[in-house]
């Protein structure tokens, strides 16, 4: 149900979304996010394979342990682009473009405000405290503190790319975030080659030159998304006689739908940070950090990376259903992308059991200990992908109609309570072992599939509606 704004419409969404087939639909917005995910998620693998490469697994182990305390900051700050693309794909459908414009632009406003004043203050001041908290090893904390204090100030680039993407694929468009995405990519890896190595007079900056290349790359290739945003070459565009003011009744409706889902990362990321605490703990402690840091945070992403692009899709597509009144159709587009998501997984788990030792060697893990635990860990994780994948995907589902507070008690159970009480149980009763954290994380992703899939089919996400005053969908 829509009730029409005085704002003029837009015919330049793409209506095939939502009057199509099916199965289009999500491929179109699936496939480039997909991409986007896994070639902006190989920034990290770029940093990890470099740094083990010059630096050494201590390296790997703080580039690792830092980008997952960033991670616990920067999620937060990024919430308020979950009720963006709520809100975006709910206009997108009812075909209002005068709403997403002004959407797009508060969700701007904000990202700076929290990224110059909150995110970057906060994090250099409390990142010492930070890495003491994950029991990171003197070794690590020496070189994992200038990159993450160097993140901490310079990760608006990055945050504004995450948004600009976000925002076009709710509106139907994936394929500019794609390229985007790209460019960011090869130029961290020129810069890469640059800092951490060192080149001419530049010297070698180790860990610190790979911040350095992420921050560059995101700062430079944002600017240009948004230089293209306001020369109207894209779906989204600002228009001079718009309304630059706040919008606080947008505002509230970004925090609505994106606070719970900033909680939900923050429970994860430090379900994550405890991980570590856990894996901190064992005996060989450094070398179980480094497995863990290539093992789960880099092999395995490219499960979750795939994962979060089809969760992604899942969300516009069915968003923009909803705004258009076709709540069967948002079902539909659920089942074909989790369907999706499990042939990745599959294939990808493959790999993990046949050829852990070469996967592991392309991050230069050489030390016996480490290649042990890494081979392992991608053991049970090529299990874990399967229910991984199906609990985003059906995530994606619930968020994109604006049942977002759903997801967030899911987390809390299967990301928090299970994997950690594990842990803490056993560990009252006897010394950890590394099998131990990897069986907790499996029972942490098969719970979240199981309540995931229940919650979207009671069918409660038909009934959540949006009013930013102008507009309600």
């Amino acid at each position: 149900m829509a009730t029409a704004s005085s704002a003029p419409k837009s015919t330049t969404f793409d209506r095939s979304i939502v009057e199509g087939p099916i199965i289009s639909a999500v491929w179109m917005i699936a496939w480039p996010s997909v991409l986007q995910n896994v070639i902006g998620g190989m920034q990290g693998v770029i940093d990890h394979a470099m740094v083990g490469r010059f630096v050494g697994f201590s390296g790997n182990a703080a580039v690792g342990v830092a980008f997952q305390i960033f991670l616990v900051v920067i999620v937060f700050v990024m919430s308020i682009y979950t009720g963006m693309g709520v809100l975006v794909a709910r206009f997108a459908g009812a075909n209002d473009a005068a709403a997403v414009n002004r959407t797009v632009y508060q969700a701007f406003l904000a990202t700076i405000v929290l990224a110059l004043c909150v995110m970057a203050p906060v994090g250099w001041l409390l990142s010492p405290m930070l890495l003491d908290l994950v029991n990171a090893a003197p070794s690590v904390q020496v070189e994992a503190l200038p990159y993450l204090r160097t993140m901490f100030v310079g990760g608006v680039g990055m945050m504004l790319m995450f948004m600009l993407g976000g925002a076009l694929r709710s509106a139907g468009d994936a394929r500019t975030g794609l390229r985007l995405g790209v460019a960011m990519t090869l130029l961290n890896v020129c810069f890469n080659i640059i800092f951490i190595r060192g080149l001419g007079p530049i010297p070698a900056m180790g860990v610190m030159g790979a911040a350095l290349g992420t921050v560059l790359a995101g700062l430079i290739v944002s600017a240009y998304g948004f230089w293209r945003l306001l020369s109207g070459h894209l779906v989204i565009h600002w228009e001079r006689e718009m309304d630059w003011r706040w919008d606080w009744t947008i505002i509230k409706q970004l925090f609505r739908f994106g606070l719970p889902a900033g909680i939900q990362g923050i429970a994860m990321n430090v379900a994550g940070v405890l991980l570590l605490r856990y894996i901190g703990s064992l005996e060989n402690s450094a070398q179980a950090q480094a497995a863990f840091a290539v093992g789960y945070s880099e092999l395995f992403s490219f499960i979750t990376w795939t994962s979060v692009g089809l969760m992604g899709a899942t969300a516009a597509v069915a968003g923009q259903n909803l705004g258009a009144g076709k709540p069967e159709r948002v079902e539909r587009t659920v089942q074909i992308a989790s369907r999706m998501g499990l042939g990745i997984a599959l294939t990808i788990g493959l790999l993990f059991l046949t050829i852990p030792r070469f996967l592991l060697g392309l991050f230069g893990m050489e030390d016996p200990i480490v290649l042990a635990l890494g081979t392992q860990l991608l053991g049970w994780l090529s299990v874990s992908g399967l229910f991984i994948t199906t609990a985003l995907t059906y995530s994606g589902g619930l968020t994109g109609t604006g049942d977002t507070k759903a997801p967030l008690f899911i987390t809390l159970v299967s990301q928090v309570a299970i994997p950690i009480g594990m842990l803490t149980v056993i560990q009252l009763s006897r010394p950890l072992q590394p099998t131990d954290v990897w069986m907790a994380i499996l029972a942490g992703h098969m719970m979240r599939a199981l309540l995931s899939v229940q919650r979207f089919k009671s069918g409660r996400w038909r009934e959540i509606r949006i009013d930013v005053g102008r507009v309600t969908v």
